[in-house]
């Protein structure tokens, strides 16, 4: 129920109103069925955004903080990130990838919208940069579709640092659902989880007009510089995993 207040009542028509978003490609949302959405990671703003314009619920997965902080501050924020369908997962041990990949898959078994960064975190620069491969690993473990989910705009909107909101028109778009079930069983080969990877980001790639670099980004944020090869995105993700 809130997660429709939200939605319809506050703040999703006054984001309509101020920021005027423009979606492209809802026709691709699966009407029933799981699907994950892969996303580029811009802005904190991305995830209010994708769901604002999606005809269906789109459940991601947030740092666990956000559900246990003390205080009242804390059980405001609880309520909140549960009230939006966000589900709590622990980043901080040695197991918190495999973690996050079977809170995932409980989701799609459910038959839900699954939201998943690929890069991993937001890009420190607005380029688009090299994904993680868990997402492929989930795709081809389930055999559900991809769809691409790009947005242009939400770094204007809201800017890493101290909170804004700001007066900037977003672009939504929905690209079309990608099928890795040819690779049905290969689940764990490194080399097809990387193809089907770097198809998804060729295509957020194709959608945003963002430039590709080759590296992850959380390398940058802890502070291991890359080369300037690297900076200079001498290699395009593939455009199909064959």
């Amino acid at each position: 129920m809130f997660y429709w207040l939200l939605k319809f009542i506050f703040p999703g028509p006054f984001m309509h109103l101020y920021n005027r978003p423009v979606v492209e490609g809802v026709e691709n949302i699966p009407t029933d069925g799981p699907a994950i959405m892969a996303g580029n990671h811009l802005s904190f703003a991305d995830w209010l955004f994708a769901p604002l314009l999606s005809p269906r619920r789109i459940n991601y997965l947030a740092k666990a903080e956000y559900f246990n902080t003390p205080g009242v501050k804390g059980r405001l924020q609880k309520f909140f990130f549960s009230g939006t369908g966000q589900f709590p997962i622990d980043r901080s041990g040695a197991s918190a990838a495999e973690d996050a990949l079977n809170a995932a898959r409980k989701l799609l078994d459910e038959g839900r919208l699954v939201g998943l960064y690929p890069e991993g975190t937001r890009s420190p620069d607005g380029r688009l940069y090299k994904g993680k491969t868990g997402m492929a690993r989930l795709a081809l473990e389930t055999g559900v579709p991809v769809i691409p989910v790009a947005v242009i705009g939400t770094d204007k909107v809201s800017p890493p640092g101290p909170f804004k909101w700001r007066r900037q028109q977003v672009t939504l778009k929905f690209g079309a659902p990608l099928d890795f079930s040819r690779y049905e069983g290969m689940s764990g080969n490194r080399f097809v989880e990387r193809a089907v990877t770097d198809e998804v980001m060729y295509e957020l790639m194709r959608l945003t007009g963002q430039e590709y670099v080759d590296v992850y980004a959380h390398s940058l944020k802890k502070g291991v510089a890359p080369t300037d090869r690297q900076l200079e995105a001498t290699r395009i993700p593939d455009t199909a995993a064959s």
